[in-house]
């Protein structure tokens, strides 16, 4: 028997939900002029991907370049076992807060594996997918019934 499952696509309300159940993510921005990935930790909070950066991360200087340069943030949560769970992207304007009161605020709710982060970095969703993937139907299920 074949064992088949199914991609439903997410709203965007559940997939900020399904974001913000996660701690880790991975962010993905342009280095010299190339695609690069970075694991970091994050929280959504305000309507925002909020994630904590050090002085010498490639992606805090990329942002840190331009004020609300384009990039994307991923996580996912995958059983393997049951070939089952989501994935959400969300693409939109990043921005490094400012040393005030809001980055404090930030860096509280963000828990880094690595120090206290130096910058503060929010991703504000332009474009938000998600996908389910879920057990399908059963072959015979999907044949239609003979009269």
């Amino acid at each position: 028997m074949e064992d088949r499952r199914t991609l439903r696509e997410l709203s965007r309300s559940d997939a900020l939900r399904l974001l913000a159940s996660v701690a880790v993510g991975r962010v993905v921005f342009t280095q010299r002029a190339l695609p690069a990935i970075r694991p970091v930790n994050h929280v959504v909070t305000d309507g925002l991907v909020v994630f904590g950066t050090h002085d010498d991360s490639s992606v805090s200087t990329e942002v840190g370049r331009a004020r609300g340069i384009v990039i994307a943030y991923e996580a996912d949560e995958i059983d393997m076992a049951s070939r089952t769970g989501w994935s959400v992207v969300v693409t939109g304007f990043a921005t490094r807060v400012g040393e005030s009161a809001l980055a404090d605020r930030y860096r509280e709710l963000l828990h880094p594996w690595v120090g206290t982060p130096n910058h503060v970095i929010t991703l504000q969703p332009r474009l938000v997918t998600g996908f389910r993937l879920v057990p399908g139907l059963p072959p015979a299920a999907l044949s239609s019934p003979t009269p």
